[in-house]
């Protein structure tokens, strides 16, 4: 059995300031930062071997916290990125239904259709990670893989895990800064979550994930 956690990478400056942050390389929020402590301290004990992580910095400073206790080299995979927002990168979430309504309706109700101008549409986003995780269970066999990713991935991955097609998007929660989602792969490559979305390293302090509601509205 190989096992992979599936972190969210920490508060970023996106998420504070309500944006879509896709493929921008924000800079880390001072809660983003008390956020890593915590999970640091959650991922001391466990007996992980490998770690991969998104190039983005947000990313790469949530694998890099996680490798605090482990001391192990930090691989850098693309296919781990968050999803290419095209003319939504930078926009305020509270724009964007007036900038593009059509795709603003697609991301909340039929994200499987979304596909945004100049970017990367979700059935690329989830068959993207797909093989970048899956090629990721092969070269580790049977260890435990820590791998730093992105909200949209990463609910693409899970999706995807639970053997649902992209259509079942919507089926999966969103999850909070760093966040750890557990997935096993046996010999076959059979997978099976184990563990979702699970931030309980968080206070309610720092868990900003109920307060947020970029990713929600009342009628989707």
């Amino acid at each position: 059995m190989t096992r992979i956690l599936l972190v969210r990478h920490c508060e970023a400056q996106g998420n504070t300031d309500s944006v879509f942050q896709g493929h921008t390389d924000c800079e880390i929020s001072g809660n983003g930062a008390t956020q890593l402590e915590l999970l640091s301290i959650r991922c001391r004990n466990m007996p992980i071997e490998a770690i991969y992580s998104s190039p983005l910095k947000r990313a790469r400073l949530t694998a890099e916290a996680i490798n605090r206790f482990h001391q192990l080299p930090i691989r850098i995979d693309n296919r781990l990125i968050e999803i290419n927002g095209g003319v939504w990168e930078g926009k305020s979430w509270s724009e964007l239904p007036v900038l593009d309504a059509e795709q603003t309706d697609a991301w909340y109700h039929r994200p499987y259709e979304f596909a945004p101008k100049d970017g990367e549409s979700m059935r690329e986003v989830y068959d993207r990670i797909w093989d970048g995780v899956t090629d990721i269970v092969r070269a580790n066999r049977d260890k435990m893989v820590c791998i730093a990713s992105h909200g949209c991935a990463i609910r693409n991955f899970l999706c995807r895990a639970q053997g649902w097609p992209v259509e079942r998007l919507n089926d999966v929660d969103w999850c909070d800064n760093t966040a750890i989602s557990i997935i096993d792969f046996d010999e076959d490559m059979n997978s099976k979550v184990v563990l979702m979305n699970d931030a309980s390293h968080l206070t309610p302090e720092t868990s900003i994930f109920m307060h947020q509601t970029w990713w929600k509205r009342e009628d989707a």
